[in-house]
C-alpha cells in the first residue's frame, strides 16, 4: 500500500514536470520562436480618426426627485453627433432611461 502512494505521488510530479517543460519558451516544441527579455518593445501609435457618422452615448441627468427617504435621479441616454473637430452636429434621446437610487443623508429626522 505504502509503495503504490509512493508511486503515484512520483509519478504526479514527473507529469507535472513533464507539462511545465513542454509549456516553457525552453522545450523542443517552442525552439522556433524567439523569446528575448532583455530588448524593450517598440510600439507605434496608430492615430484613429472618428467617424462622424458614428454617435456617442451620453447620459443626461432628467430629474431628481427625493422618494421614501431616498434620492431617485433619472438619466436619459442621448446620441450625440460630432464633427471632425469636436462640435455637436446634432443630439437625439434614444428613449433609454435609467434610474440610481440612494439614500438621503441630508434628513435631519433620524
Amino acid at each position: 500500500m505504502r509503495i503504490k502512494t509512493v508511486t503515484s505521488v512520483f509519478l504526479l510530479l514527473v507529469m507535472l514536470g513533464l507539462a511545465a517543460y513542454l509549456d516553457s519558451p525552453y522545450s523542443f516544441l517552442n525552439k522556433n520562436y524567439a523569446y528575448t527579455a532583455d530588448q524593450p518593445v517598440m510600439a507605434q501609435p496608430v492615430e484613429v480618426e472618428q467617424s462622424s457618422d458614428v454617435p456617442e452615448l451620453e447620459e443626461k441627468l432628467v430629474n431628481t426627485k427625493r422618494v421614501d427617504g431616498y434620492i431617485v435621479e433619472t438619466y436619459e441616454e442621448i446620441e450625440v453627433y460630432k464633427d471632425k473637430d469636436g462640435n455637436i452636429i446634432k443630439s437625439e434621446p434614444t428613449g433609454k432611461t435609467d434610474s440610481i437610487r440612494y439614500w438621503d443623508y441630508s434628513k435631519k429626522d433620524r
